[in-house]
């Protein structure tokens, strides 16, 4: 008989806490905690939040009758730390130091590993992140730009692109392992990744500027421009950073990053809308083809995933431009908190062994 593990999983994002608990792979409750955005406002910084969301995890465990010492696992979403292999990692006290001060800047995912790491403690529980964006296994070439102190990096949606590159495998009987797969995530932000047999070898920086721009963000833009705009005198830096992440892309253009009230505008008869929204399919599509080029053309599958890849008139669209390099699989949605179950299950089960976190990044010993 298998054994029956319970796992928290622990999704922080920057007005909510998604929560669920899986038995194995089963997932036998999920809530999303809505954060009032006048609450937050009161404290300094995200880090400064996690009492405020472990009050409100525990009240809803508590309203819905679950104990914690009924839970075999904590797992949160990792982020802001030195980039990493993928996998399943320990919180350690360094994954936690590193946590609090953001290595790579804060982001409510941060939460995530502070988050289980407490509610485990208290249960004398183990805890874990997995696949955090800074996942990094990127090959050297592919870290080099056209100016020598400028690294490309890997920041992508990691969490979601590997859960589902595995589950496409099982679909076909095989290991993600075994697979060269070009994964698109798509949502607020869009990450296209070159996976050749299991390893992300080349990925789009999808928060810093690279790759296609999405309904948040400016992606890929011509660079002289951009400097220009930062010594016009038009602008602060901050209200450049947010041009890049959060305030670029379809916001820039329509002043709204909803897709269906972009396809709202187009359905009245806005000719911008159309332009900037086939752009955005364009550019997806461009993209995924360089991405075909890193494996050499040797693509097993194209994956489309997030929250955009809902909009059937664009993956259609996309398809068309793509299908000719290898068949295109749609997995509609994300699977964050499945993944962080599955990941963690592993583990657990002795499938895989947890790794960890040391604090050195990746690419240190690389270029």
């Amino acid at each position: 008989m298998v054994k029956k593990y319970r796992i928290l999983a622990i999704n922080p994002g920057s007005t909510s806490t998604k929560i669920a608990i899986f038995e194995n792979e089963n997932k036998i409750f999920s809530v999303n905690i809505i954060h009032n955005t006048a609450s937050l406002a009161d404290f300094k910084g995200i880090i400064d939040q996690l009492d405020y969301r472990k009050e409100m995890v525990l009240d809803v465990l508590k309203e819905n009758h679950i104990a914690l010492n009924s839970i075999d696992a904590f797992v949160g979403r990792g982020g802001s730390l030195y980039n990493v292999p993928s996998g399943t990692y320990t919180i350690n006290k360094r994954l936690l130091e590193d946590s609090r001060i953001g290595i790579d800047g804060q982001h409510a995912a941060s939460l995530g590993a502070l988050l289980a790491n407490d509610l485990a403690t208290t249960n004398n529980k183990p805890s874990f992140i997995a696949n955090p964006p800074c996942t990094d296994e990127m090959q050297t070439v592919a870290r080099v730009s056209g100016l020598k102190n400028v690294k490309r990096c890997s920041r992508f949606h990691a969490l979601n692109q590997k859960e589902v590159g595995r589950r496409y495998a099982v679909e076909l009987g095989k290991r993600y392992e075994d697979l060269n797969l070009v994964i698109i995530h798509m949502g607020g932000g869009i990450s296209v990744t070159a996976h050749r047999k299991g390893l992300a070898i080349d990925t789009c920086d999808c928060l810093c500027g690279d790759g296609p721009f999405s309904p948040n963000r400016c992606g890929g833009i011509p660079v002289e421009d951009i400097v220009k705009m930062c010594y016009s005198g038009e602008y602060n830096r901050k209200e450049m950073l947010s041009k890049i992440n959060g305030k670029g892309g379809i916001m820039d253009h329509l002043g709204t990053d909803n897709l269906i009230e972009v396809n709202e505008k187009i359905k009245n008869g806005d000719n911008y809308a159309k332009i900037v929204y086939e752009g955005l399919i364009y550019q997806i599509g461009k993209t995924i083809g360089s991405y075909a080029t890193v494996l050499s053309g040797d693509v097993d599958a194209i994956i489309l995933t997030g929250g955009i890849a809902r909009d059937n008139n664009l993956v259609e669209k996309i398809t068309d431009m793509v299908k000719y390099i290898a068949p295109v699989k749609v997995y509609p949605g994300e699977f964050e908190m499945e993944a962080l179950a599955s990941c963690t299950l592993r583990v657990l089960q002795g499938v895989e062994n947890a790794r960890e976190y040391t604090g050195k990044a990746v690419s240190d010993f690389l270029i």
